[in-house]
């Protein structure tokens, strides 16, 4: 494959760095911790890191509230530690990318200070101001549980500031060419650093429109298009990946003609994985893929199952909503906005066979997967800590104190104690050692992944089964058919496909067991939550 095309078969981490490793003992996880941590990412089959950020930040929004752009907060290390990780990151064949907020800085940004202490200061023009806080009144409010409106009056400043998020991070105005040509310095500081791309924070959101939502606008594109000239013109073979959580439709237009974003996450299939798990039913997924439009050929999805966020719930029906509500977070403190605010396996009621076929499906569809830290070994969460906090606990790397995670008497947050999450039941050393951990059967998908390319660029096309029970597709390329059985329930199923092939057994790539074809029918008998992939 062209090298440039990398972003396409790679298995992406997402390192909360906060939460990973606290190399100086300040309870604090750090880049050297992460640094620390690329044997252990390389052995699980992982190619590419995403960093969330570690700017200089208040940490009102764990670091999305950036207070300068072209430095590191002193408790995740120095400019130093980072180069050093990007330099140990590409000794091993590993990837780096990191967040960019291109919406809003934090209220703490000086560029901030000086735009509300003084109408006249050039940094006036770097964010949005109103007299009246009836602007844009048809934009929706995105944080509806804390933020009562899109306006906050600011008393130094005299006028009101625009904001999509928290009120404490407000946004830029990218009418402004200055606020355009600093944000594409910043853009050109990390690509010099070395880093291998960007996961571009809240892409819809960049410009106001009256009479519009003021999401997915015209004028946005326009700027991204310069984000993505200033790469193919200065940079080689890096990448940017788009977070808008908008309809594969709307995402369309963020790849542009192959001249804005190389990637973007597939937000509305996450939740219909978890829907078709809980009803045992392939149609969710089945409608997500259908309703997935072709992108251009050097395009990838990023397809993931959980994030630091919570699992929106934004691209389904009022009525699915309410069902993946009453199914996934019955008690009132498991749910934020529009969406769930639990990790992967707790969701998944600590089913191993559960948490294992999501995987399955995950690293056998269409698109770049995406782990979170911790996911791998199916950690817990914590519900009692305030807002998303509680998907963003220390990892656990063994069963000692601090979970391995750190030498200090005090932590940033504390370690998960209830059983069956603690470090004593869940932590990497045990599940290292245990063929049969979720740890080992997780590295063993990435593997055989890693190892057929028609996962990452090959067709789907879904094969019909009598049962909704029973998920299966083939990935196909010009070299290569994979056929993928996935059983969505906690019984077993005997079902017959219909397979064309010129071959008369089909290999099982988990096992090396072989079965037959007879006259292009394949006879199955799936236990619960079984999943094959056969080639």
């Amino acid at each position: 494959m062209n090298s440039s095309l990398w972003y396409k078969n790679i298995v992406l981490y997402q390192v909360y760095v906060r939460a990973f490793c606290d190399s100086n003992a300040d309870g604090h996880g750090d880049l050297a911790g992460v640094t620390q941590k690329l044997d252990y990412l390389k052995e699980l089959g992982i190619n590419c890191i995403w960093l969330m950020p570690t700017y200089p930040s208040p940490l009102k929004d764990d670091g999305y509230d950036i207070a300068d752009f072209y430095s590191v907060h002193p408790d995740f290390g120095t400019l130093d530690d980072f180069k050093t990780l990007i330099a140990e990151a590409h000794k091993r064949d590993l990837k780096i990318i990191t967040d960019l907020v291109v919406n809003h800085t934090s209220d703490m940004h000086p560029w901030f200070q000086a735009a509300r202490a003084d109408r006249n200061s050039p940094y006036r023009d770097y964010y949005v101001w109103s007299d009246t806080d009836q602007k844009y009144s048809d934009a929706r409010i995105i944080f509806i549980d804390t933020e009562p409106s899109n306006w906050t009056w600011d008393e130094m400043a005299g006028q009101y500031y625009w904001h999509r998020f928290y009120a404490s991070q407000p946004d830029l105005n990218y009418d402004s060419p200055a606020l355009r040509n600093e944000m594409l310095q910043v853009q050109r500081f990390w690509l010099d650093l070395g880093i291998d791309g960007f996961r571009v924070d809240a892409v819809p959101y960049l410009i106001e429109r009256e009479g519009t939502n003021c999401e997915n606008l015209p004028e946005t594109h326009v700027f991204l298009k310069e984000m993505r000239r200033v790469i193919d013109e200065e940079y080689t073979d890096r990448v940017l990946l788009c977070e808008a959580n908008q309809w594969p439709k709307d995402v369309l237009a963020y790849f542009g003609n192959d001249d804005e974003f190389q990637m973007a996450f597939n937000f509305p299939l996450m939740p219909r994985i978890y829907m078709s798990l809980y009803d045992a039913d392939k149609t969710p997924i089945q409608w997500a893929l259908e309703n997935t439009p072709a992108i251009p050929k050097n395009a990838q999805w990023c397809t993931f199952l959980r994030n630091h966020d919570e699992l929106t719930l934004e691209m389904v029906t009022e009525e699915e909503r309410q069902h993946m509500w009453q199914a996934y977070a019955p008690d009132p403190k498991m749910r934020l906005n529009l969406g769930i605010r639990r990790r992967l396996a707790p969701l998944l009621e600590n089913d191993i066979r559960k948490i294992c076929l999501a995987n399955a499906i995950l690293f056998s569809l269409p698109g770049s997967p995406v782990i979170y830290y911790g996911d791998e070994i199916g950690m817990g969460d914590n519900i009692d800590l305030f807002d998303r906090n509680g998907v963003r606990t220390p990892m656990q790397w063994d069963a000692s104190q601090n979970s391995g995670f750190s030498k200090a008497d005090q932590l940033y947050a504390p370690i998960i104690n209830m059983d069956p999450y603690s470090p004593s039941m869940v932590n990497v050393a045990d599940q290292q050692k245990d063929e049969n951990s979720l740890w080992s059967s997780v590295r063993n998908m990435i593997q055989i992944r890693n190892q057929n390319v028609v996962f990452g660029t090959g067709e789907l096309i879904l094969l019909q089964t009598s049962k909704a029970e029973v998920l299966a597709y083939t990935r196909k390329d010009v070299n290569e058919t994979i056929f993928v059985i996935n059983n969505l329930s906690d019984l077993a199923q005997e079902i017959t496909l219909n397979i064309v092939s010129e071959k008369q057994k089909l290999k099982n790539l988990f096992t090396g067991n072989s079965f037959d074809l007879r006259e292009n029918q394949l006879l199955l008998s799936l236990a619960p939550y079984q999943y094959l992939w056969l080639s």
